[in-house]
């Protein structure tokens, strides 16, 4: 049975890992994300995963991170501003119907200017400074909304949201792009040489965007090219807004291979070359670090 149960509840799935300190006894994983859930399904969808774990009789710690503290999520978990450490005091309990839950919601963290939120992403930072307490630079948090953090002393000093994922989402799929670019793959020296085009020309990517449909129709460009260059022209467009973070300085990336490597590739080809971690053992290792350390 477990001492605490440690969830990370995303906008489209659910992560729960039942702990005894910080040994995971199991982990367990659902498509019950908050984009799907009214506030009053949060409970029962727990139960589902978990009621079997509960220990009769008595209360269970829950310690939640990610969008169920959001506006529309479980229940909101209210904004801590930076400059601040990651993990932090603030986390909101919640009323449950079931007496063995103890549920309580960290928050996200805010910055006033230029205006900024994020959530979830605050317990990767966390779980990496529990590994990494002296490191002094920035941390690159790549998916739908890229984050761009500067970490210093412990604390996040700044950061940037880029929704560089969800643009390239919605032009590849929804926009007259979608009829030349391939559902998958991906041609290197393309993707290159769109983020070298963006990074020093940001301000043609309307015009550099059409030209990948008019080259498929002119020249029967490849769909798997096309994709590629689509991909390297949003990078490039972030990375050179970017700029005042990731320029001379050290960069870890924090994420998956799949959407990390992307962004080790671009920025290799600007002479930096930066660090890769896992996105997904951070997590843990930042509930863990919020457990411990009473900040709930």
């Amino acid at each position: 049975m477990a001492d605490w149960i440690a969830v990370d509840w995303g906008t489209s799935n659910l992560r729960i890992w039942t702990m005894r300190g910080e040994t995971v006894l199991d982990e367990r994983r659902g498509p019950e994300g908050m984009g799907s859930l009214t506030p009053d399904d949060y409970e029962r969808v727990l139960l589902g995963h978990i009621g079997d774990r509960l220990p009769p009789g008595r209360v269970t710690p829950v310690l939640v991170c990610g969008m169920a503290g959001a506006r529309t999520g479980w229940r909101e978990a209210p904004y801590r501003a930076v400059p601040c450490q990651p993990a932090g005091p603030g986390a909101i309990p919640v009323p449950t119907a079931d007496p063995r839950l103890d549920v309580r919601i960290l928050p996200g963290l805010s910055q006033a200017r230029p205006a900024d939120v994020m959530r979830g992403e605050e317990t990767q930072i966390a779980g990496f400074l529990a590994s990494r307490p002296g490191f002094d630079g920035v941390l690159c948090l790549p998916g739908t909304h890229t984050k761009w953090v500067q970490i210093s002393a412990g604390e996040v000093v700044s950061f940037r949201t880029f929704m560089t994922g969800e643009l390239f989402a919605l032009l590849s799929a929804q926009s007259v792009l979608r009829l030349s670019v391939a559902p998958e793959g991906l041609d290197p020296q393309a993707f290159r040489e769109a983020v070298s085009d963006s990074i020093s020309r940001p301000e043609a990517l309307a015009s550099a965007l059409f030209s990948l449909r008019a080259g498929q129709l002119l020249q029967g460009s490849d769909p798997v090219a096309v994709r590629s260059r689509l991909s390297g022209l949003l990078i490039g467009l972030e990375l050179a807004g970017a700029r005042p973070w990731w320029l001379g300085a050290q960069v870890v990336i924090v994420g998956s291979p799949g959407v990390s490597q992307p962004y080790v590739q671009a920025l290799a080809a600007q002479g930096l070359n930066a660090e890769v971690v896992s996105g997904d053992s951070m997590v843990l290792s930042g509930l863990c670090a919020a457990y411990e350390g009473g900040t709930a």
